[in-house]
C-alpha cells in the first residue's frame, strides 16, 4: 500500500505541476490577446513556452523536487523550486534585448508567475491534505524490529521514527553489544534472541542491517524467518556488496531488500486476483454446483452414513487456520484428520473413489474461494499437524502461507501432489509452491487453470 502511495505521488507531481505551469501561460497570454488559440499559432510564443518548461525542468532538478517520497517535504522542496524558477525565469529576461518581439512584457511575465504560484500552492496543499485523509483509510502500522546496531540500523530507526507514512512501527534494535546511551532503551538483545522476540510479539518484518561479513548469521536468520512466516528484508551497509535479484523498497532516501519477489504483494494485483476468484467462482457455483451438488451429495448418502460435506481445518494466509470444505470421499473414521490417502486407502467409497480421481471432491471450495479464505490457484491448504510437522524439516515451508491456498496450484499441475511418502515429496512441493508466489501473474493463473482442467478430464494418476 505504502508503495502504491510512493508511485502515485511520483507520477502525479510533475503530471500536474506541468499541466499547471503551461495552463498558466496559456490563460495570461489569452488575458492580453484576443483569441483563446491565438497562442498555438504563435511560433514565438511557442518558444517562450518551451523555454519556461525547460526552465521548471531545470530548477526541479536543481532542487530534486520529484525525488522525495516523505509528504513532509513537499511544501519546502516546492517552495524552493518555485522561487528557483522565478529567479532563473528574471535573468533569462535581463538579457533579452527585446522581449517584445516574443509577444510578452514585464506584466505577462509577471501575471504568468504570479498565477502559476498561486496554483502551484494550493496543488501541493491539496494533495497532501487529501493523502493525509485517505490515511485514516490505511491498514494498521507493520510492527518490525531492526536487527544490527550500527549506524546504518541508527539511521534506518530514525527515518522510521520521523517518517510515520512509511508504515511501520519500530519495536526495538537487537544488537551484540550495548547501544549508545542515548538509544539503550531501544536495545531489545542479542541478536540470537530476535527470533523468539518476533514470534512472541507477533513481529511482521525483521530490517537486517548486518554486514555482510556476518551472512553466515544472515543466511540463519533468513531460515528462520521463513520457518515462522517473517518477512525479512535487508539493508546493505554498502551498495557494492549487493549480488543477485533483491527487490529494492523505498525508505525515504533508505533502500530495503526483500528476498524474494512478491507480485501479490501489489494492492491491484490482489484486487486483479480477488476479482477473478469472485467472478470464477460464481460462474461455478451456479452453473454447475446447482445441479451437480444433489447428484453427488444423493450418490455419497446412498453409499455410507455421514454428512456430504466434509468440514475439516486447515492452514490458510498468513498461517490462519479455516475450515475447508470438500464431498466427503471416506467413510467416517478417527484418522481423518491427521492421516493423509494412501493408494489403495480402505477407507475411501467407492464413489470417493471417483470423486478423489476426477477432483469433484474439490468443488465445494468455491465456496471457500466466495468467502475468501481461499482463491482459485494457490498452494493445496495442509492439515494443521502436517503444517506442524513440516514446517520443522523444511526451511521454506512456511513461506507458502504468505499467499491464499489454492484449489489447484502449480505444484499440483507438476506432478506434486496427492500423498506424499517422503520429506523430499513435500520439500518438492513447497519449492513450486514458492516459485508460483514469486513469479504470480494472472496469465499463469489462466494457464494452471486449463492444465488442471485437462488433467481433470483425462485422469491424474496422483489422484487416489
Amino acid at each position: 500500500m505504502e508503495q502504491t502511495r510512493t508511485n502515485l505521488i511520483r507520477s502525479l507531481n510533475p503530471l500536474v505541476d506541468y499541466l499547471l505551469l503551461n495552463f498558466s501561460l496559456i490563460i495570461v497570454y489569452n488575458l492580453f490577446h484576443t483569441g483563446y488559440l491565438n497562442w498555438a499559432g504563435d511560433k514565438s510564443y511557442v518558444h517562450v513556452i518551451l523555454i519556461f518548461n525547460l526552465v521548471w525542468l531545470l530548477a526541479t532538478n536543481i532542487i530534486r523536487l520529484y525525488s522525495i517520497t516523505a509528504f513532509g517535504y513537499i511544501y519546502k522542496k516546492s517552495f524552493k523550486a518555485y522561487f528557483l524558477y522565478v529567479f532563473l525565469v528574471s535573468y533569462i529576461v535581463m538579457y533579452l534585448n527585446n522581449i517584445a518581439s516574443y509577444n510578452t512584457n514585464s506584466q505577462y511575465l509577471l501575471a504568468s508567475m504570479c498565477l502559476y504560484g498561486v496554483l502551484l500552492g494550493l496543488w501541493k496543499i491539496s494533495l497532501v491534505k487529501t493523502v493525509a485523509h485517505l490515511n485514516v483509510f490505511r491498514q494498521p502500522l507493520r510492527t518490525a524490529i531492526i536487527v544490527g546496531g550500527s549506524r546504518t540500523g541508527i539511521e534506518l530507526y530514525n527515518r522510521f521514527k520521523n517518517d510515520s507514512s512509511l508504515g511501520y512501527q519500530i519495536l526495538g534494535i537487537f544488537h551484540d553489544s550495548p547501544l549508545e546511551e542515548t538509544l539503550k532503551e531501544l536495545h531489545l538483545g542479542h541478536i540470537a534472541d530476535c527470533i523468539n522476540f518476533s514470534r512472541k510479539n507477533s513481529v511482521a518484518e525483521i530490517f537486517c542491517t548486518l554486514p555482510f561479513s556476518q551472512k553466515h548469521i544472515i543466511e540463519k536468520l533468513i531460515k528462520e524467518s521463513d520457518k515462522n512466516m517473517i518477512r525479512f528484508k535487508l539493508v546493505p551497509e554498502h551498495y557494492a556488496f549487493l549480488q543477485g535479484t533483491l527487490l529494492e523498497q523505498s525508505l525515504n532516501r533508505t533502500n530495503a531488500y526483500a528476498i524474494r519477489v512478491e507480485p501479490l504483494e501489489n494492492l491491484v494485483n490482489r484486487l486483479v486476483k480477488r476479482v477473478f476468484d469472485i467472478a470464477f467462482s460464481l460462474f461455478v457455483i451456479i452453473f454447475i454446483l446447482s445441479w451437480l451438488y444433489p447428484i453427488i451429495y444423493l450418490l455419497i448418502k446412498l453409499e455410507s452414513e455421514g454428512a456430504a460435506i466434509f468440514v475439516q481445518p486447515r492452514s490458510g494466509r498468513d498461517n490462519v487456520p479455516f475450515n475447508c470444505y470438500k464431498f466427503r470421499s471416506m467413510r467416517i473414521n478417527n484418522d481423518a484428520n491427521s492421516s493423509q490417502a494412501t493408494k489403495g486407502d480402505a477407507r475411501v467409497t467407492k464413489i470417493g473413489a471417483f470423486l478423489r480421481k476426477s477432483s469433484l471432491d474439490e468443488m465445494p471450495q468455491f465456496f471457500n474461494v466466495l468467502i475468501g479464505n481461499m482463491s482459485v490457484v494457490g498452494p493445496r491448504p495442509h492439515m494443521l499437524n502436517h503444517t506442524e510437522q513440516y514446517s520443522n524439516l523444511i526451511d521454506q515451508f512456511m513461506v507458502r502461507h504468505f499467499i491464499k491456498p489454492g484449489i489447484t496450484g502449480w505444484a499440483q499441475i507438476n506432478g506434486h501432489r496427492g500423498e506424499t511418502k517422503l520429506v523430499e515429496d513435500m520439500k518438492a512441493r513447497v519449492e513450486a509452491d514458492v516459485w508460483y508466489m514469486e513469479n504470480w501473474r494472472f496469465n499463469l493463473d489462466i494457464k494452471i487453470i486449463f492444465s488442471t482442467f485437462l488433467k481433470t478430464i483425462g485422469g491424474d494418476k496422483y489422484a487416489y
